[in-house]
């Protein structure tokens, strides 16, 4: 390859991440506290259905609640899930994936929280949501990505709109509860 043709490829994919990056779209939520239970949470001020930002930061806040009580996270999840409540699949997924005390994957979600400090958030608790260009290819759903302080990338959420209410509810949550860097207090080469 010749100079010219690598300094023509480099532009074009400089290009690209430009277009790329200015296609995308954030919206950090702010949680004035994490729900302790279904009453809780829907009573909270920040609970907004329509906005799909809301119902996706909403799930983190759920899902932080399993250590504490399986039960209260699977009754906030199924109300975030709608009409089509937690399977047995995904509940034993879910609880799967909070094994061997790893409550702070979903900790990583909130702004301030990283290894070197045990995933403490900073509160009020804080989740950053990106829309990317292709989030919404398939009509009535969006797909979502999440930073998190434990990994490189973000991790997506995917969200389903109910056409005769124009309502958002959670519709595939794995994709969150994958490995991160463990805490620094865990990790014996720190």
């Amino acid at each position: 390859m010749s100079i010219k043709e690598f300094l023509r490829n480099l532009f074009k994919k400089t290009e690209k991440e430009i277009v790329a990056a200015a296609s995308k779209k954030s919206e950090t939520v702010t949680l004035s506290a994490l729900p302790e239970n279904k009453e809780a949470m829907l009573a909270m001020p920040e609970f907004d259905r329509t906005n799909p930002y809301k119902v996706a930061a909403f799930t983190v806040a759920a899902l932080n609640r399993f250590t504490a009580s399986k039960d209260e996270c699977y009754a906030m999840l199924n109300d975030l899930k709608g009409p089509e409540p937690l399977s047995n699949y995904e509940k034993e997924f879910i609880r799967d994936r909070f094994m061997d005390g790893k409550d702070y994957v979903v900790r990583s979600y909130f702004a301030g929280a990283t290894p070197d400090n045990d995933y403490a958030p900073t509160i009020p608790y804080k989740v950053t949501l990106i829309e990317q260009s292709n989030s919404r290819e398939n009509v009535g759903y969006i797909s979502l990505w999440i930073p998190s302080g434990g990994a490189d990338n973000p991790r997506m959420i995917k969200l389903r709109q109910k056409a005769s209410t124009k309502e958002w509810f959670l519709y595939q949550v794995e994709f969150l509860l994958g490995d991160i860097r463990i805490p620094k207090s865990r990790d014996k080469w720190a």
